[in-house]
């Protein structure tokens, strides 16, 4: 399969699901080792990494329970150094809802993916987002491809 990060001028555009993101702050095995490596392709600047905002508020609740507060609210600014978040508004929520998916999480995470021009939505559940606009990636498929 060719490259198709070798032809752009820009860096690719990555809308992270919750699940990747949440594997690198939890260190949770055995999917840390890959989702940290994608999140450190954002850090060198290979890759423009973007989450939606609820995101955030997942994340939070979390990671809250086993960090506390102020360790959780550290870390969450540290990640929106390194993630663009990407709005979840009316409009967003309107159309995940008339996807009609399953899954109203995964359907606002596949809409946000799509309205910041993503170019791959990564995310360990490919399987639930069979119908993205956007092309679903896992980690180790997205580590393969930029090498």
């Amino acid at each position: 399969m060719q490259n198709p990060f070798a032809r752009q001028a820009r860096p690719v555009r990555l809308f992270i699901d919750t699940n990747v993101v949440l594997d690198v702050l939890a260190k949770r095995d055995p999917w840390f080792g890959d989702a940290a490596r994608v999140l450190a392709h954002v850090e060198q600047g290979r890759a423009s990494g973007h989450i939606a905002a609820h995101t955030l508020t997942t994340l939070h609740y979390l990671l809250t329970r086993h960090l506390g507060q102020g360790k959780t609210a550290a870390v969450l600014i540290d990640l929106t150094t390194l993630l663009r978040v990407e709005p979840v508004d009316h409009e967003v929520l309107q159309q995940a809802l008339a996807l009609g998916w399953r899954d109203f999480e995964d359907a606002v995470q596949a809409v946000a993916a799509a309205r910041s021009r993503a170019d791959y939505l990564v995310t360990r559940n490919p399987r639930d987002f069979r119908q993205s606009l956007v092309p679903v990636i896992t980690p180790p498929e997205l580590l393969t491809l930029l090498g």
